[in-house]
């Protein structure tokens, strides 16, 4: 066994190729990269001894070793050592011995050898111990496990060690960055962030987030909405994926919990949690249905949305682009809730066929066209509020009876049939949809 050689602090000349000069001087280095980068000490410690253990091998090491290096970052010092796994016949091939100084060949002549199906890999001691002489260097040892064997240290190390060793340092920390960066942003997944649009590509716009770019889809954006470079913009970020080049953030402008998160913010009572949101509905850039409740006596759920002269629910359109917001109180009993989920339109009634999870309801023949929305988007917005499937019908016929005035007129019965019945709202969930506020205007 090769005996300790510490490494000691001394300073070479170029000449020598020196990895970092003074080991010494790791110590001020790391916390420095640490407090740049964001980096915790031990991650960056960590990136410090691979780099060690590159260069070592680069000059010291032979081809298919697995060196690992320490770093004592209180002695100044670094250890080296040979990594080899445990085996015996059930996890290798043994072939007949090689002459001294031939190579052990592998599998498709690389070092990180694939098998054939059903092959065992061969034994390579360079990275490989029997079980019997791991047993001489530590007691119980078992097939599987890792044994660190000691190299000598050194010193000095040439131009190309140093050139490798610089390398790993900047590879691992880029690594270490992204994987920082993606953990940090990873929590905020399903939150409403602020981000400033840092420029525009075709349809995609790519959005600053502060330390990474998010980017925002033509499929996320709101319709109608112009992206200028320079902007400030809330969006929603929905998910966080791991990538190369750093976290993937995928945004959104359409996303219905984005409304949820907005009247969070924006109104106290539903962040204190006196009113909730029970479920939402949303068409992005059009309409939104909010439906919320409260248990507390005395407190206004729809008030306290709208706010003093409209002020909360405003500041929620105008970041929406002017999307309307209807602002509804939720009601257990179904039928009173169907009816408000169809304001503006007055409801004269409302049969409910639980089996089907569908409800028929009667309004004025005057108020069928309202109930219904243009192009059947207020029954279609209460169809995915309340979870179930709305079949609007007037309490008179009309008194157009041609064939075309006949199919318009069932126009929303037939729209209003084709609303998903998997809108289902659970109790004290909530859908997320974009918000408007309630008014009694009849869009054209």
């Amino acid at each position: 066994m090769p005996k300790k050689k510490k490494v000691e602090a001394e300073e070479t000349s170029e000449d020598q190729g020196s990895l970092s000069g003074r080991l010494g001087e790791f110590g001020s280095a790391v916390m420095q990269i640490a407090d740049e980068k964001g980096l915790s000490k031990e991650r960056v410690l960590e990136v410090v001894e691979a780099a060690l253990a590159a260069a070592y091998k680069k000059d010291y090491g032979k081809k298919g070793q697995v060196i690992r290096a320490h770093f004592d970052e209180v002695a100044k010092t670094a250890s080296f050592f040979l990594v080899k796994e445990v085996v015996d016949e059930t996890t290798r091939e043994f072939v007949e011995e090689v002459e001294e100084g031939e190579e052990i060949p592998t599998e498709g002549g690389r070092e990180d050898y694939e098998v054939e199906e059903g092959k065992l890999p061969r034994f390579n001691r360079e990275r490989d111990i029997i079980l019997a002489d791991a047993k001489k260097l530590k007691k119980g040892a078992k097939v599987g496990e890792t044994i660190d064997m000691e190299l000598e240290s050194q010193d000095t190390f040439g131009r190309v060690a140093a050139q490798t060793a610089k390398q790993v340092i900047i590879q691992r920390i880029r690594e270490a960055e992204r994987e920082t960066m993606f953990e940090e942003y990873k929590e905020k997944e399903g939150q409403v962030v602020n981000g400033i649009v840092q420029r525009v590509e075709g349809r995609n716009v790519f959005v600053d987030l502060g330390k990474s770019v998010g980017i925002l889809f033509p499929s996320e954006q709101i319709e109608g909405e112009n992206y200028r470079v320079g902007q400030h913009l809330k969006v929603f970020l929905v998910r966080v994926e791991s990538d190369t080049k750093g976290p993937g953030l995928l945004l959104s402008r359409t996303h219905p919990v984005m409304v949820e998160h907005l009247f969070t913010l924006e109104v106290p009572e539903i962040f204190t949690g006196t009113v909730q949101i029970k479920a939402i509905s949303r068409e992005a850039g059009s309409r939104t249905k909010i439906a919320v409740a409260t248990n507390e006596e005395g407190v206004d759920p729809i008030g306290s949305c709208v706010g003093q002269k409209g002020t909360r629910v405003q500041a929620i359109i105008d970041e929406l682009g002017g999307e309307k917001i209807d602002i509804i109180e939720w009601n257990e009993d179904a039928k009173k809730f169907i009816s408000a989920a169809l304001s503006p339109a007055k409801v004269l009634g409302v049969e409910l066929f639980e089996d089907e999870m569908r409800a028929v309801v009667t309004v004025p023949h005057d108020q069928l066209s309202l109930a219904i929305g243009k192009r059947g988007q207020n029954v279609r917005l209460a169809a995915k509020l309340t979870g179930w499937k709305l079949d609007v019908t007037s309490n008179e016929p009309p008194v157009e009876t041609t064939d075309e005035a006949q199919e318009e007129l069932v126009e929303g019965e037939v729209i209003a049939d084709e609303v998903p019945t998997e809108v289902a709202v659970e109790a004290g969930g909530s859908e997320s949809v974009e918000t408007e506020t309630v008014t009694d205007e009849v869009e054209a």
